[in-house]
């Protein structure tokens, strides 16, 4: 009987092995999966801005092409 304690001694600890070197695994990608995420709010940031700057553009040539049509259905040349 012993050696039945030993070997499932054994047994264990070789899966607590296994689970660190796993746990180890995790804290890497953990670790570079948060520097990924930093990157990739910063693009957000960007986009967000580009976006944004899209916007004001899009109305400021919604209200010159307003301007143009409204002088041409009055008889004027734009």
């Amino acid at each position: 009987m012993p050696d039945d304690h030993e070997e499932r001694f054994r047994q264990y600890e070789a899966i607590m092995a296994g689970l660190a070197r796993m746990l180890e695994a995790q804290h890497e990608f953990n670790r570079e999966q948060r520097a990924i995420n930093a990157q990739q709010t910063a693009i957000n940031e960007r986009l967000t801005a580009a976006i944004e700057r899209l916007d004001v553009t899009q109305a400021r040539i919604e209200t010159l092409l307003a301007r143009m049509i409204s002088q041409s259905e009055n008889g004027r040349e734009a």
